[in-house]
């Protein structure tokens, strides 16, 4: 292993606790047109790239799939408030960058969302590359997000480190050969006590 050029971080569960803000947003649109959904059924969904969710949700229909996507980004902003930084992490992200490493988001987040958040948070200017999941054409658990971020980078898998908490992120940063350390739910709580 050589030098570690690059430090990459997933968003949602990694860099920052969306859970309950994203759930509120998807609420807040499901309940405009209509339909519902319960926290425990999100839960199961979570992290997953849109469309996926969707075809999981038996939401077919094109048209309300793009109404539940608009309002969701109109809501979201509204729940901003209940979003936990991971404070450490982002400190570490930032003392790398500071001393002239490079660091990257490699996130299944919207780009307008994902923008927004990191706007709120004031952490735009501490990542050299920001890749969100709709500039991809597969999410994880297939690498190319990983692989995109490296390339963008020109560094190789043996010069980064991914921080992650999902299984299909860890299966990416795996099929992509890079370095991983898992952030885990109980590390948000721990945050918050």
């Amino acid at each position: 292993m050589g030098k570690i050029k690059l430090l990459i971080t997933d968003f949602d569960g990694t860099l920052v606790d969306t859970f309950e803000a994203n759930f509120l947003g998807y609420q807040a649109a499901f309940n405009a047109i209509g339909m519902s959904i319960d926290k425990a059924t999100y839960q199961k969904h979570f992290g997953m790239r849109f469309d996926r969710f969707m075809d999981c949700m038996n939401i077919g229909d094109i048209e309300t799939r793009q109404r539940i996507q608009d309002l969701k980004t109109q809501f979201y902003p509204d729940f901003f408030n209940k979003i936990k930084v991971n404070t450490p992490l982002l400190e570490i992200i930032r003392a790398h960058h500071r001393s002239g490493g490079m660091t990257a988001i490699a996130s299944t987040a919207r780009t307008e969302n994902l923008m927004n958040l990191l706007t709120h948070i004031n952490a735009v200017n501490d990542f050299d590359i920001i890749l969100a999941g709709d500039e991809v054409k597969e999410g994880k658990p297939s690498p190319e997000i990983y692989l995109t971020v490296l390339k963008k980078a020109g560094v190789t898998p043996g010069e980064a480190i991914i921080f992650e908490d999902s299984p299909v992120g860890i299966q990416a940063a795996q099929a992509a050969g890079i370095q991983h350390l898992v952030i885990t739910p109980q590390y948000f709580k721990n945050l918050a006590e």
